[in-house]
């Protein structure tokens, strides 16, 4: 049976860095988008807001205009009632039954006032609701017309770099495979918790890419030796020496382009 073959520390380190500069381009492209689907995202809820407050508008609108319609038909029936009731007074055989009719009619004219009076207050309603909701179609129409523009400039961007951003996180499983699962965790972690997602860094003059902190020369001459892996003891991120670092960039550019 073939001996598979040992992965050497530097090809890991290469790996480990290529990884770096995938995952920091699909980096790239998500800042590019920024905070536009979390935009899109709220203009959409606010949008679906506004309408469900419009359709309760309407509705309530509607009720109002019922309860005008009861109210006039209650008029309506009083005034069918205090016809019979002075039509009844004609006949009646004693001033106590004149007396209770003359009550009822006082009763029903109360009642038409009462009716009168609310009708008053629901048109006054009504206007004020339709105040309200030509202000809410307006705030409506504005937000539809600004979450459309959000929404192109979204799609255009999406346009441009998704496909790109799908090869690339494609890319990036593919990578880690290549690494040992171990240091994939470390990677992983590093680059969580550290700024700009970088866990892995060149010696740039001297430091850690990022850092002010200076790398003494002893370890500076391991860590261009390639033999083991080596972390700042300041940020935790995964050091490679700025010509391997170079070499990696320049195979790197050339996948980015063919995607």
């Amino acid at each position: 049976m073939a001996k598979k073959k040992e992965v050497t520390v530097e090809e890991r380190l290469r790996a480990l860095y290529d990884l770096q500069l995938i995952d920091s381009r699909i980096d790239e492209i998500r800042n590019v988008r920024g905070e536009l689907p979390l935009e899109v995202r709220d203009l959409e809820d606010e949008v679906a807001g506004l309408n469900i407050r419009l359709e309760k508008l309407v509705a309530n609108l509607e009720v109002v205009d019922n309860d005008i319609v009861s109210k006039k038909n209650s008029i309506e029936e009083s005034k069918a009632l205090i016809k019979k009731y002075s039509e009844q007074q004609k006949n009646v055989r004693n001033n106590r039954e004149f007396n209770s009719l003359t009550k009822e009619v006082e009763f029903q004219e109360l009642e038409i006032e009462l009716a009168e009076k609310h009708i008053k207050e629901f048109k006054a309603q009504i206007e004020q609701k339709k105040v309200v909701i030509s202000e809410t179609k307006d705030r409506l129409k504005e937000r539809e017309n600004h979450l459309k523009h959000k929404k192109s400039e979204l799609d255009a961007i999406l346009a441009e770099t998704e496909k790109e951003e799908q090869a690339l996180i494609g890319k990036s499983e593919e990578y880690k495979k290549q690494i040992e699962e171990r240091l994939v965790k470390a990677y992983t972690r590093i680059r969580t918790n550290v700024k700009n997602g970088l866990a892995v860094v060149p010696i740039e003059r001297g430091a850690s890419g990022g850092s002010f902190f200076t790398i003494p020369p002893q370890v500076q001459v391991e860590i261009a030796s390639r033999k083991k892996v080596i972390t700042d003891e300041h940020s935790g991120r995964i050091l490679v020496d700025a010509e391997l670092a170079e070499e990696q960039k320049a195979k790197m550019e050339k996948l980015f382009s063919k995607l």
